[in-house]
């Protein structure tokens, strides 16, 4: 909770204060990111929000890649081979913002070198590659992390203290959908697309894993069972003959394109049981004209509802049988206390995707710097569940069942 005191500076130490953080308690980190996409950028942006916490190197596919991510975002030390940052003593932790398929190999190598590991979501292809990096940080003691950043807006919290606290009553019903519309003509494309990059399942891996945290994060309730149904509506795609960055517009000409076949989803639905009473349903898409991040849900309870939108963060909708229905602004000062821990801003200052992940890394980093602080971040475990989640949704769409 902050207080408007007329000097930036002061507000600044007193929040660093407030949470435990002193010049004598910082111990600065190094760390590096490997992989030079949308991801890469956000994450490096992110980390130079800790204030213990040093970019030192990036990594890509290519020197020359490596080279011109470096000196857009102001980083000399680049390599096209990342291992050459996992040799150096001096890094402490890594950042995997690699295509999926590389996820395991890149948080393997990096835990068996003895450097922390923040990696991208989902965590692996597979459960029993997840399951082995649970294995190896856990013997290896290295503080892990998978990137479910959307858990970190301070609405999102405050639905979540809401629940502990009982003011929803006992959860009935959940629902929701996270579409996005960046892959809805043909002519579209992305590395996801291909399976060999990303994995067997594209919309539900990518954003239908975050659906599923979240509503288990902020209910605090498992998913039990499901029913998944996947469809490619674009049974072809024209791929670019060049390379492309994700949501990035393209002006091609059809002498640009190689068409080719598709064999991941562009749209996903999901029946699910939640606990032992609950119930629900949610939808990815990737294809959804005119949403752009539209992540989200809807809990009711046997008390009231309350209903949280991706593309209005700031916003939370809460629904009354016998009064009027609510929508609240972000204030911290407004907010469960436990909740108003994941916002630095004071209320009208809106606190975004961008924040969420300072929100990850900064719980993160306290980590890796003290082995006894608390751990309050999604772990490898976690991001084993998905996985199991994951397997799941694409078992039950090849058996219709």
């Amino acid at each position: 909770m902050y207080q408007y005191i007329g000097n930036c500076d002061k507000v600044y130490r007193a929040s660093m204060k407030t949470r435990g953080i002193t010049k004598e308690t910082m111990r600065r980190v190094q760390t590096a990111v490997i992989g030079a996409g949308f991801m890469g950028r956000v994450h490096s942006d992110a980390i130079r929000r800790i204030p213990n916490v040093d970019l030192v190197a990036v990594a890509a596919v290519t020197e020359a890649e490596a080279a011109a991510f470096g000196e857009s975002i102001g980083i000399s030390r680049t390599t096209g081979d990342y291992r050459t940052l996992l040799a150096d003593p001096g890094i402490d932790a890594i950042h995997v913002c690699t295509p999926n398929a590389l996820h395991f190999p890149v948080a393997k190598a990096a835990l068996e070198a003895g450097k922390a590991v923040l990696c991208e979501k989902p965590l692996t292809l597979s459960v029993a590659e997840a399951r082995e990096l649970v294995e190896l940080a856990a013997a290896k003691n290295l503080a892990n992390c998978v990137n479910h950043n959307l858990r970190y807006y301070p609405v999102v919290q405050q639905i979540r203290r809401m629940i502990e606290a009982g003011e929803l009553g006992d959860v009935l019903i959940v629902q929701g959908t996270y579409s996005q519309d960046w892959l809805l003509y043909d002519t579209d494309w992305n590395w996801r697309i291909d399976s060999k990059a990303n994995g067997a399942l594209r919309a539900m891996g990518d954003i239908g894993s975050h659906w599923m945290d979240m509503i288990q994060h902020v209910t605090g309730l498992k998913i039990t069972s499901l029913c998944a149904d996947l469809q490619a509506f674009h049974k072809t795609r024209k791929q670019p003959k060049v390379a492309v960055q994700t949501f990035a517009g393209k002006t091609l000409t059809p002498d640009d394109y190689v068409e080719v076949p598709i064999d991941t989803e562009d749209y996903g639905a999901v029946l699910l049981r939640l606990g032992d009473r609950a119930r629900g349903a949610f939808t990815v898409s990737q294809m959804s004209a005119g949403c752009k991040n539209r992540f989200s849900v809807e809990i009711f309870g046997t008390k009231c509802g309350v209903g949280w939108n991706q593309e209005r963060p700031d916003e939370l909708w809460i629904g009354n049988r016998n009064s009027p229905n609510q929508v609240i602004l972000k204030d911290p000062s407004l907010l469960l206390p436990k909740a108003a821990a994941y916002a630095d801003l004071p209320g009208g200052h809106g606190e975004g995707y961008d924040d969420t992940h300072k929100q990850v890394f900064k719980r993160f980093y306290k980590r890796v710097a003290d082995a006894g602080a608390e751990v309050e971040y999604p772990t490898f475990v976690e991001g084993m569940q998905g996985m199991e989640k994951l397997e799941k949704v694409l078992e039950s769409s090849q058996l219709r069942a």
